[in-house]
C-alpha cells in the first residue's frame, strides 16, 4: 500500500487505466482490509486532481461504500453521487438534530448504541468525532439533566462554548455554586472533584466522561479516585445512562459491561491518514539530552520546522514539561531571527495584555511574532484559550506544548513532531517515560478531520513497544484501589470486606469517618491531622481557630498540617517547598497582583547561586513560569482544597473541647478566585481575565445573580468601559 500511495504522490496524473486498476484494488480491499481500503481512498481524495476524470464517479462511490459521507458533503460540487442507493444511504446519515451534520458510517453505528437502552464505553481515534455525538444527544433534548466530566476546566470551556446554543433549553453549569432549574434542562459540566463537591443535583438522566482511561488506578493518575468517586456516587444516587469516551483502548475491568448492561465499541476508523516519518533513524547515535547531542536534536528541529516541507503548514511540538515548552518555543524564536526571517504581520491582542498585566520582556511576546505559540497546564485559562483560537483560526504556524496535547485541549495540526520522549516527573523526581498509550494519542493529533486528508508526525525518538490498554475500574474492580474509593463504598459493595486495608479504615471512628469520607482526600493523613489537633488545641488554638484573613504563622501551622499529611503518594511538588508556599500564599494574599508575585520572585531567583549564569530574561521567564504554575495548581486548585478539609476537621475539633471554632473559608474563597467578588467570580470560568473583571466590578451590583451578570453587562454595556483593554472587551464579548 505505501508503494501505490507513493507512485500517486509522485506521478503528475494518474492515466484511465492505473486509476481503474486502483479503484478495482480498491472495492476489493473494503471487502477483505477495510483498513486499508480506507487508507487508500483518503490518499486519493488527497491527490483527487491526479485522478484521471473518467474515474471520478467509481471513486466517488467508493468514497460512499467507506462511509465517508461528512467529505462527501464537504466537497459535493466535486463530489456527484449518481448511484441512487448510495445518495439514499447518505440523506439516512444526515443528524436529525444539527444542521447539515452527516455522520460517518462508525459515527452513525454509535449513535444507534447511544439511543439504544445500553450503556456505551468507547475507544476510538482522536479524529474519530466522538465529541460531536455529546452535542447531537444535547440537540436531541432528549435528556433533563446532563452531567458532562472532562479532565481539564479548558476543555470544559470549550465544551461549554459549543454548548452555547442550546442555552435556551438547558441551564449550563459551571460552578458548584450555581443551582439548577426546573423550567428547562441542565447541563453540568464539571470536573470529578466539582461533582464530589456539588450538593443538590437533581435527576441525572444522562452522563458523558471524556478520558475515561483516567479512571485507571494502574496508571495511577493523581486524581483518579477523585473521578471513581464522581463516578461511583452518580451510578449509585440516579443511575443514568452513561457514554464513556477515550481513544486507544483495549478493554476495561472484566465484568463491568456485563453488569452495566453496556457495550464496549471499539473502532479504528479515522477519516484522517496518520503517517510515520522516523527522524531519529536517519540519526543515529547523534541525538541526545545533553552537550553536543542536544545541541544536534535541535538544530535538526529548527531546520524542519524552517524547511520548504513545513514552512507552509501548522505544526504542533511536544515537549515534556512546561519548562521544556518555555525553552524550546524561545530558543527557536531566536534561531528564526538570526535567519533574519520577517516579523509576522499578524497582530494578536492578547500581546497588550501581557505586556500591560504580566511582563514587557516574557518570551511569549517575542514568540507571538514569528507566530509560535505554547501551551500547557501552568497559563492562565484565558491564555490558552486564546493561544489555541489563534492556532485553530490558522494565525499562529507553531505550538510547543505539553501533554495538555493528550487530554487538555481539542486541537490538532497537519504535522507533529514527537520532539522529547518523557512526560511529567516520576515520584523520585527522574523523568516519566512516554508509552505507548500517550505516544498513540500525540500521534493522533496528526491531521484534522474535514481539514487534512493525511497527518504526519515526525519521531525524533522511537516510538514506544506497542502495549495492550486495558482500564482498569478500581470502584468496581477494587484491586488496586486507594483508601479514598474504598471509603466511599457501601458494605454490600465491598468485594474483600476482611481485607487490612478496609480493617483499617474501620477501625476510625464513625463521626470522623464521615468527615474523613465528606472531604474525599487522603483518609489517614486527615486522621493524623484529627489526632493533631487534639493535642495542639491546648498550646496551639489561636493558630487553628481563625477567620477572615490568617496572620503568617496561621497560616503556616495549617499549610504544613496539609503539605505533611495532604500530598498523595507519587505527587510531585518541585520545585515548591512549604516554606515558599507559606510565603507566597500569604504574599498574594496582600498584594492580590500577579505582577507583584512575579517580581518577588524574579528577584528572589535572580540573586541564587545556581541561577547567576541565566540571562536576566531567562530568570523572568522561569518566574513567569513558576508563578503561574503556583496560581494555576496551588492557589486555584491545592490550597483552596487543603482549607476546606482541615477546616471542616478544626470545627469538629474545637467542638468536641467545647472552643469557638474559625472559618477558612472567606480566605479559601479569595485565593482560589484570585480575590473577586462571590458573584463575579462565574465571569473567570468564562475566561475572562481578572483585570477585566476588576475593571467593570464597582458597576455591577452585589445583589446580581451569578447566573445574571453576563446579561447584566450586556444590557448596560460594561464591554465598552473606557479602561478596558481591546483584548479585554474582547474577552467579555465572546461570552454575550
Amino acid at each position: 500500500m505505501d508503494e501505490i500511495i507513493a507512485n500517486i504522490e509522485e506521478i503528475e496524473a494518474l492515466n484511465f487505466e492505473k486509476s481503474f486498476e486502483y479503484a478495482q484494488l480498491c472495492s476489493s480491499l473494503l471487502n477483505s482490509n477495510e483498513e486499508e481500503g480506507r487508507k487508500l481512498i483518503i490518499n486519493i481524495l488527497n491527490q483527487w486532481d491526479k485522478i484521471h476524470p473518467s474515474t471520478h464517479e467509481i471513486w466517488t462511490d467508493l468514497v460512499e461504500a467507506a462511509g465517508f459521507y461528512p467529505y462527501l458533503e464537504k466537497s459535493k460540487d466535486q463530489f456527484s453521487l449518481f448511484n441512487i442507493s448510495g445518495a439514499l444511504r447518505k440523506e439516512l446519515q444526515l443528524s436529525s438534530n444539527l444542521s447539515n451534520k452527516y455522520f460517518h458510517d462508525d459515527q452513525f453505528k454509535l449513535l444507534g448504541f447511544l439511543h439504544s437502552d445500553k450503556n456505551v464505553v468507547v475507544s476510538a481515534p482522536t479524529s474519530f468525532g466522538k465529541s460531536l455525538l455529546i452535542e447531537e444527544i444535547v440537540a436531541s433534548k432528549k435528556h433533563t439533566n446532563i452531567v458532562i466530566i472532562q479532565p481539564t476546566l479548558a476543555l470544559l470551556d470549550e465544551t461549554r462554548r459549543k454548548l452555547l446554543n442550546y442555552k435556551d433549553d438547558y441551564k449550563l453549569i459551571i460552578r458548584t455554586s450555581q443551582e439548577s432549574v426546573t423550567d428547562r434542562g441542565n447541563i453540568f459540566l464539571f470536573t470529578a472533584e466539582r461533582v464530589n463537591e456539588y450538593q443538590n443535583f437533581p435527576k441525572v438522566d444522562f452522563l458523558v466522561i471524556d478520558e475515561f482511561y483516567k479512571l485507571s488506578g494502574v496508571r495511577d493518575d493523581e486524581r483518579s479516585s477523585s473521578l471513581n468517586n464522581a463516578f461511583h456516587f452518580l451510578l449509585k444516587s440516579f443511575n443514568p445512562k452513561f457514554y464513556l469516551l477515550g481513544p486507544n483502548i483495549d478493554g476495561i475491568s472484566p465484568g463491568f459491561i456485563k453488569k452495566y448492561n453496556a457495550v464496549f465499541f471499539k473502532s479504528d476508523y479515522s477519516l484522517v491518514d496518520s503517517r510515520s516519518v522516523d527522524i531519529y533513524s536517519d540519526h543515529d547515535g547523534e541525538f541526545g539530552s545533553r552537550g553536543k547531542k542536544a545541541i544536534n536534536k535541535e538544530r535538526v528541529l529548527f531546520d524542519l520546522l524552517r524547511s520548504q516541507q513545513l514552512s507552509n503548514e501548522q505544526t504542533i511540538i511536544y515537549c515534556s514539561s512546561p519548562g521544556r515548552v518555555r525553552k524550546m518555543s524561545k530558543k527557536f524564536t531566536e534561531y528564526l531571527i538570526e535567519k533574519s526571517k520577517p516579523v509576522s504581520i499578524e497582530k494578536y491582542p492578547l500581546t497588550e495584555w501581557v505586556q500591560k498585566n504580566v511582563s514587557e520582556d516574557w518570551s511569549l511576546l517575542k514568540n507571538l511574532n514569528y507566530n509560535i505559540g505554547i501551551h500547557d497546564g501552568a497559563l492562565q485559562k484565558h491564555i490558552t484559550s486564546s493561544i489555541i483560537d489563534y492556532f485553530n483560526n490558522g494565525q499562529l504556524k507553531y505550538l510547543f506544548c505539553t501533554s495538555t496535547i493528550i487530554e487538555g485541549v481539542n486541537t490538532s495540526a497537519k504535522n507533529i513532531i514527537y520532539y522529547d520522549e518523557h512526560k511529567g516527573l516520576k515520584p523520585n523526581g527522574g523523568p516519566k517515560k512516554v508509552d505507548f498509550f500517550d505516544y498513540s494519542n500525540i500521534k493522533g493529533r496528526a491531521g484534522r478531520m474535514m481539514e487534512h486528508y493525511v497527518g504526519k508526525i515526525y519521531n525524533f525518538n522511537p516510538p514506544p513497544p506497542n502495549e495492550k490498554i486495558i482500564v482498569d475500574i478500581p470502584f468496581f474492580q477494587q484491586n488496586p484501589i486507594k483508601d479514598e474509593v474504598l471509603i466511599q463504598l457501601d458494605k454490600d459493595e465491598l468485594l474483600e470486606p476482611n481485607s487490612p486495608q478496609n480493617i483499617a479504615i474501620g477501625k476510625i471512628p464513625e463521626i470522623e469517618r464521615a468527615i474523613i469520607k465528606k472531604n474525599g482526600v487522603k483518609v489517614h493523613g486527615q486522621k493524623t491531622i484529627f489526632d493533631i489537633l487534639r493535642t495542639d488545641i491546648g498550646t496551639n488554638y489561636e493558630l487553628i481557630s481563625w477567620t477572615g484573613k490568617p496572620k503568617y504563622k496561621q497560616l503556616s501551622y495549617v499549610l504544613k498540617l496539609a503539605w505533611d499529611n495532604l500530598l498523595v503518594e507519587g505527587e510531585t511538588v518541585r520545585p515548591m517547598t512549604l516554606s515558599k508556599l507559606v510565603k507566597m500564599t500569604f504574599d498574594y494574599g496582600i498584594e492580590q497582583k500577579i505582577s507583584v508575585l512575579i517580581a518577588n520572585d524574579y528577584t528572589y531567583k535572580r540573586g541564587l547561586d545556581n541561577l547567576k549564569k541565566l540571562s536576566d530574561s531567562d530568570v523572568r521567564d522561569l518566574a513567569i513560569q513558576e508563578t503561574f504554575q503556583i496560581i494555576k495548581h496551588w492557589f486555584q486548585y491545592k490550597i483552596p482544597k487543603w482549607l476546606s478539609v482541615i477546616n471542616e476537621i478544626q470545627r469538629f475539633i474545637c467542638g468536641e473541647f467545647g472552643f469557638r471554632p474559625g472559618n477558612y473559608t472567606y480566605y479559601s474563597n479569595l485565593i482560589e478566585n484570585d480575590f473577586l467578588r462571590e458573584n463575579l467570580t462565574i465571569l473567570a470560568e468564562y475566561g475572562i481575565p481578572s483585570s477585566a473583571i476588576k475593571k467593570i466590578q464597582d458597576r455591577i451590583p452585589e445583589s446580581i445573580n451569578q447566573d445574571d451578570v453576563l446579561k447584566y453587562i450586556d444590557d448596560n454595556e460594561l464591554y465598552q468601559t473606557r479602561s478596558l483593554l481591546d483584548y479585554e472587551k474582547q474577552k467579555i464579548k465572546e461570552n454575550l
